[in-house]
């Protein structure tokens, strides 16, 4: 994105502080303009589009708040920064939940100003440059991984960048993550997606065979070897050799990776020929690969040829709300296969899904969707239909919380009561306090409030705080983001 200088609206009434916004940003590269009242102002913002801000709220023709709601009805791209002398915590909330960037209280020096422009700009802009890259690849699918969450998009932008480098890469993710699947993602989105993509396990094949699994072997090579054969990276010859579990592979046979690597020639087993190949690696692990350098278990000088552009999958447990969405693709595509009715999931059975930590990842999310479809019938996945170990987990579902039986309350005798007289004595029991007479249920219903408002309060209240955002929200309110995610969507019900 190029560098543009920032359009900047100062709305002062007073010159003198006018003047000292001005001295304040004489040498700083903003394109400045000032008025004096919130007519001008808004006349201002019909005619040109400004990126930020500067606002007093105590002017001569209204409020500034004002102003600042009909920037944020009107989703102008400004971002507002509040100035007044006015140090009311209240009327700072108050600006923060019309859409204010940050609030400055006058007199302020020049550091903080300029301070609180650059911090505002720098997060414009990266604003920005995300909502590019939003527009530009789909959020929800992207080369055969589903999902919508922040961590996924920075794998989709990372293998959209790296595609076309020749430079190898290196997968890391818990098993289940789809490391496979972002290996041909790499290789579907680069310039050698109409050559072949070769993948090998090397933790499946035996040690005694993986070097002719890689590299071929020659008639006579060893017993059983009754003619010549390529191997995996021939077979790869202008596309893309994944070599999935690395870690698992014999050091007698990484130093032969690393010298095909840095050669880019092979040689068969049992030849004294060699050939020149051109394959792209990418390579993956499910463990940590500096640990099992560390470990002696891998070569160090293997581990950074390889370990080039690293890209890492994160665990379904840390992706938002992307379980839902990957559950509804399976359950769409496993009823289709087996001709079932289903057509979703009930809030129970996705708020269970939404707080599984979901050790085996996608691949356990996958067979369990497929376990359900195959052994149900019905319109919408029920608790009751969820195997094991999900069916524990029923009992703790959003809309069946669990209760709990208060345990008995012991008679107290006339003893333990005493007077008001400033002292106390300890009882060793206490009666619970005396039920409220039936005609006054009117008063307790006007002075007790369901959880669910509460609940409701607290969580709308924490995302505008957090101006939208909702996984922070979700941070401080010490709860998933899907919770939320599931919560505001019933609410539109």
């Amino acid at each position: 994105m190029p560098n543009v200088t920032p359009t900047l609206l100062l709305v002062e009434d007073d010159p003198t502080m006018t003047a000292v916004c001005q001295s304040y940003l004489r040498d700083q590269e903003y394109d400045l303009h000032c008025v004096a009242d919130g007519s001008a102002a808004l006349q201002a913002l019909s005619q040109k589009s400004f990126d930020g801000v500067l606002l007093d709220l105590s002017l001569p023709d209204m409020n500034g708040l004002e102003i600042l709601k009909k920037i944020s009805s009107e989703e102008q791209p400004a971002e507002v920064i509040i100035t007044t002398g006015d140090c009311s915590m209240n009327t700072a909330i108050e600006a923060m939940q019309l859409g204010a960037r940050d609030y400055l209280v006058k007199p302020f020096d020049q550091e903080r100003l300029l301070t609180t422009l650059k911090n505002t700009f720098e997060s414009q802009n990266l604003k920005r440059i995300v909502e590019t890259y939003h527009n530009e690849i789909d959020r929800h699918q992207f080369c055969g991984f589903i999902g919508s969450s922040l961590a996924m998009q920075r794998v989709y932008q990372i293998i959209d960048s790296a595609a076309d480098s020749r430079a190898t890469i290196f997968i890391t993710g818990e098993s289940g993550t789809g490391k496979e699947v972002c290996a041909e993602a790499i290789h579907q989105h680069s310039g050698r997606r109409k050559a072949p993509f070769i993948a090998l396990n090397c933790g499946a094949i035996p040690k005694d065979l993986i070097e002719s699994e890689i590299f071929g072997h020659v008639k006579g090579a060893f017993t059983g070897a009754v003619g010549e054969r390529d191997g995996a990276a021939k077979a790869a010859q202008g596309g893309t050799l994944f070599l999935d579990e690395i870690c698992e592979m014999d050091m007698s046979l990484q130093s032969k990776l690393l010298r095909f690597l840095q050669t880019g020639t092979l040689q068969k087993v049992g030849s004294d020929k060699t050939e020149q190949v051109d394959v792209r690696i990418v390579c993956a692990t499910n463990k940590d690969p500096l640990a099992e350098v560390q470990a002696g278990n891998f070569r160090e000088d293997l581990f950074y040829r390889l370990h080039v552009l690293p890209v890492h999958l994160p665990p379904l447990r840390e992706r938002d709300n992307d379980v839902i969405e990957i559950a509804n693709h399976f359950l769409t595509q496993y009823a289709t296969e087996e001709q079932k009715a289903f057509a979703g999931f009930e809030p129970d059975c996705e708020y269970i899904l939404s707080n599984y930590d979901w050790p085996g990842n996608v691949r356990q999310l996958q067979n369990v969707i497929r376990n359900i479809v195959v052994l149900h019938s019905g319109d919408r996945v029920t608790t009751s239909m969820l195997p094991a170990p999900l069916d524990g987990m029923a009992g703790i579902s959003a809309a069946q919380p669990r209760t709990v039986t208060p345990p008995p309350v012991a008679p107290v005798s006339p003893a333990a009561v005493q007077p008001a007289t400033g002292s106390y004595t300890p009882a060793a029991s206490f009666s619970p306090p005396p039920q409220q007479a039936p005609g006054n249920s009117s008063d307790l219903s006007q002075l007790i409030r369901p959880i669910a408002e509460l609940e409701r309060e607290a969580i709308e209240r924490a995302i505008d705080l957090c101006q939208g955002n909702i996984p922070k929200a979700a941070h401080y309110l010490e709860i998933s983001a899907a919770t939320i995610y599931r919560k505001r969507n019933s609410w539109k019900e």
